[in-house]
């Protein structure tokens, strides 16, 4: 595992998990958040953000951390590993609702200066809606372009906890 990509509904974790695998596995860390979004939730315009995202995958390691369906073309040829978190909705929403409450304001280092965490209806609802709107997209993109690749899907958070250990336990007995 050597470019990893990570994608999936909003609150899962992608950010926790990149974290712990870039520094597990020593690769450097990319969130797309950082690079999308400028201060005061500012979106990128599409056409620069596409070639942001083609210089980023040029990297020769890495773990990528976000959605961002219009790039999915971009990051999932170059990777070698694809960790997908197909959780349900609900689930997802509960969380992004807890960290809007619980880290209000606050900045989280996997996003852009100036964009503090808030309550936002409209990412509410593209929450909600995201497995029924962004889900069959997203298979559509595997399909396409996964071909040879390691693709792990997450269905609940035990899965993630069993792909750690394992993970711990396969370079422990490496070394």
């Amino acid at each position: 595992m050597q470019k990893i990509l990570i994608i999936g509904i909003p609150g899962a974790g992608k950010s926790t998990l990149s974290f712990i695998l870039a520094e597990m596995l020593d690769l450097p860390l990319i969130h797309l958040d950082k690079h999308f979004w400028n201060r005061g939730w500012v979106k990128t315009d599409e056409d620069i953000w596409q070639e942001k995202v083609k210089e980023l995958v040029l990297g020769e390691k890495w773990v990528i951390d976000g959605n961002y369906n219009s790039t999915l073309h971009i990051r999932i040829p170059p990777c070698d590993t694809i960790l997908f978190f197909d959780y349900p909705a609900y689930l997802s929403f509960w969380r992004v609702l807890k960290r809007s409450i619980f880290q209000r304001h606050r900045p989280r280092p996997d996003m852009a200066d100036g964009c503090g965490e808030h309550f936002d209806f409209e990412f509410y609802k593209w929450i909600w809606n995201f497995n029924r709107r962004h889900r069959p997209h997203i298979f559509e993109m595997l399909e396409k372009h996964a071909a040879g690749k390691k693709l792990i899907v997450f269905k609940r958070p035990s899965g993630v906890t069993r792909f750690l250990d394992q993970l711990r336990h396969d370079l422990k007995n490496r070394s």
